[in-house]
C-alpha cells in the first residue's frame, strides 16, 4: 500500500511541477525552467514505474530528462576535461550490437527459411518506405543541407532493439520482429550507404565504401563477437543485464547528440520535430498497409508496421558522428529515437487491447 501512494504521490507531485513548467512559460521564464523540468521527468519516471500500464513509458520519461538536460546544461555532456564526450558514441553502438549479438543465435536465420514470406516483405518495406518519406521530408523542409540528410539517415537506418519490445507489447509476431530486425541490420553496412548515395547525396557528400567500412565497424564486428561468445559462454546474467546497459547506452547517445547539436535544436527543433513525428507515423501507417495489400495476417501486418515505423536512432547517430557530422547530420536520429518511443509504446498499448485472430484462437484452445 505504501508503495502504491508512493507512487500515486509522485504522479500528483509531477502534475504540480507540470502546472508550474507551463506557468514559467507562459510568462516568458522558461529559460530559468531547467531545474523543474529534470525534477518533473524524474518524480513522473517513479511514479509510472508503480503501475504496469505505464510501466513501459519509464525508459521513454529518463530519455527526455536527459535531452531536457542536455539542452540547459550543455557543457555537462560535451567535454570532461579535454575528453571529448562524442567520442564515447561509436563504442556504445558497438555494446548495443554486441548485446544484440548475445541475444541472436542460428534459430533466428532459420527462421528466414521457414518463413521467408513475412521476412521478405518485412525488410522491402522498410527499404522502401521509410527511405523515401525521409527523402520527401527532406526536400519539404528547406533544413540546411547536413541536417536535411540527418531525416533521410534516420529513414535509411534499419530497425532496433526497441521494435521487438513493442512488438511483444503489441500482441505481434515476436519471432518474425526478432528476424526482421537482426537480417535489416546485417544489411545495413552494404544498403544504408548506396541508399544514402541515391537520396541524401544532393544534401551532403557520401563515400560509400568508407561508410560501409564504418558501419560494418559498428555492426558486423560487434553483433559476431556477440554471437560467438553467446555460442561459447552462454550466461543468464548477461542476458538479463544487456537490454538494461543497451537502454542506458542509447539515453547517454540521445544525451551527448542533444548537447553537440544544442543551437541548431534550439533554433529549429520544432519543425524538425513535427517532421520526424510525421515520418515516424507514416512508417507505422505505410508498413501496415504495405502487409496488408500482401494479405499478411493481422498479427504479422502489426509486426511490419512497427519494424518499419520504429528505426536505430542510435545506429544513425554512430554513422553520422562517424562523418563528423554528429551535431547536424546527427539531430534527426536524436529527436526520432524519443519520439519513436513514446509513439511505439501508444501504439503497442491501442493493439495490445485488441487480440489478433491468433490471440484469440489460443484463448480459445486454452479455455477448451
Amino acid at each position: 500500500m505504501k508503495k502504491i501512494n508512493l507512487y500515486s504521490v509522485s504522479l500528483g507531485l509531477a502534475a504540480l511541477l507540470l502546472l508550474v513548467i507551463l506557468g514559467m512559460v507562459l510568462t516568458g521564464n522558461i529559460a530559468s525552467a531547467g531545474p523543474y523540468i529534470l525534477v518533473f521527468f524524474a518524480v513522473l519516471a517513479l511514479g509510472f514505474s508503480g503501475y504496469k500500464s505505464l510501466n513501459g513509458l519509464v525508459f521513454t520519461t529518463m530519455i527526455f530528462a536527459g535531452v531536457s538536460a542536455a539542452l540547459y546544461y550543455p557543457e555537462l555532456f560535451t567535454y570532461v576535461g579535454d575528453f571529448k564526450l562524442t567520442i564515447l558514441i561509436i563504442p556504445l553502438i558497438q555494446i548495443i550490437m554486441f548485446g544484440m549479438g548475445t541475444q541472436m543465435g542460428l534459430k533466428d536465420f532459420a527462421a528466414v527459411f521457414k518463413t521467408p514470406r513475412g521476412v521478405v516483405i518485412g525488410v522491402a518495406a522498410q527499404l522502401l518506405i521509410m527511405p523515401l518519406v525521409g527523402f520527401a521530408l527532406a526536400k519539404m523542409s528547406n533544413f540546411p543541407p547536413e541536417i536535411a540528410a540527418g531525416i533521410v539517415l534516420i529513414g535509411c537506418s534499419p530497425s532496433g532493439v526497441a521494435s521487438n519490445v513493442m512488438a511483444y507489447l503489441a500482441n505481434a509476431n515476436l519471432a518474425l520482429s526478432i528476424t526482421i530486425t537482426s537480417i535489416a541490420t546485417l544489411l545495413a553496412p552494404f544498403l544504408t550507404p548506396l541508399l544514402m548515395k541515391l537520396l541524401a547525396g544532393e544534401f551532403v557528400e557520401i563515400d560509400v565504401f568508407d561508410m560501409m567500412w564504418s558501419i560494418t565497424k559498428m555492426i558486423i564486428i560487434p553483433i559476431g563477437a556477440g554471437l560467438l561468445f553467446n555460442r561459447l559462454f552462454k550466461t543468464q546474467w548477461l542476458d538479463k543485464a544487456m537490454p538494461v546497459v543497451s537502454m542506458l547506452a542509447i539515453g547517454i547517445i540521445i544525451t551527448i547528440i542533444t548537447a553537440a547539436g544544442r543551437d541548431s535544436l534550439l533554433e529549429i527543433g520544432g519543425i524538425l520535430m513535427l517532421l520526424v513525428l510525421i515520418h515516424n507515423v507514416f512508417g507505422y501507417t505505410l508498413g501496415y498497409w504495405f502487409a496488408r495489400l500482401f494479405k499478411m495476417p493481422e498479427q504479422d501486418a502489426r509486426t511490419i508496421a512497427i519494424e518499419v515505423g520504429m528505426q536505430n536512432g542510435g545506429l544513425a547517430s554512430g554513422i553520422a558522428n562517424s562523418l563528423g557530422k554528429i551535431a547536424t547530420m546527427g539531430l534527426a536520429p536524436a529527436v526520432f529515437g524519443p519520439l519513436m518511443n513514446v509513439t511505439g509504446s501508444i501504439l503497442a498499448s491501442y493493439w495490445h487491447k485488441r487480440p489478433t485472430n491468433t490471440t484469440v484462437n489460443h484463448t480459445l484452445e486454452q479455455s477448451s
